[in-house]
């Protein structure tokens, strides 16, 4: 596996090493002690996977301390944009965004530790996405940041402005960036 150091501290792209044939492929998902070795120490408690259409955006999520989420994310079907935002205040990065593709073609993974918002827009119909997260999901410590949001100006590639991307109810009324007080240190 290669582990490059995303642009904001604490994120990681992930490449595992594809063996194929003509069988098929083979690669390993998680090895917790190169993980533990590239400095992601976590154990990961849960695993989800959820399946949508094309111009699905799920997002921007976040669990609060004390039940704040790391997650291991990858697509085994499909694609997407994956993004994340920086909600910690003591970042240098506090507010930024990044953003990266993920398909199964090379099956990078992304780790996003605590203190980052989640989210991700698909770009191929029947796009199966796992993630695994290292706290349990907690209802009460749920929170977002609008998707949309102006100040964020999160560039989210959708080229069909006639079809927006389809957003949750809950989504569209998450707090803007500017009505937010980040949780996280």
């Amino acid at each position: 596996m290669n582990f490059q150091a995303g642009p904001l501290p604490g994120l990681f792209i992930i490449e595992p090493r594809i063996f194929g044939d003509a069988r098929g492929h083979f690669l390993e998902s998680y090895r917790k002690d190169l993980f533990t070795a590239n400095g992601i120490t976590e154990d990961f408690v849960q695993d989800n996977q959820s399946l949508s259409g094309k111009g699905i955006l799920r997002g921007l999520h976040f669990q609060a301390p004390p039940h704040a989420q790391g997650k291991l994310v990858r697509v085994l079907q499909g694609r997407v944009l994956d993004v994340v935002v920086d909600l910690r205040r003591s970042s240098p990065t506090y507010g930024r965004w990044f953003s990266l593709e993920l398909s199964p073609e090379r099956a990078t993974m992304f780790y996003i530790p605590p203190g980052f918002a989640h989210g991700f827009l698909t770009l191929e119909d029947q796009t199966i996405f796992a993630y695994q997260c290292t706290a349990y999901y907690h209802p009460a410590s749920e929170g977002g940041l609008r998707w949309n949001d102006p100040a964020l100006a999160i560039q989210w590639g959708w080229k069909d402005p006639n079809n927006p991307p389809l957003v949750s109810d809950k989504d569209q009324k998450l707090p803007y960036f500017e009505d937010f007080n980040s949780p996280f240190a």
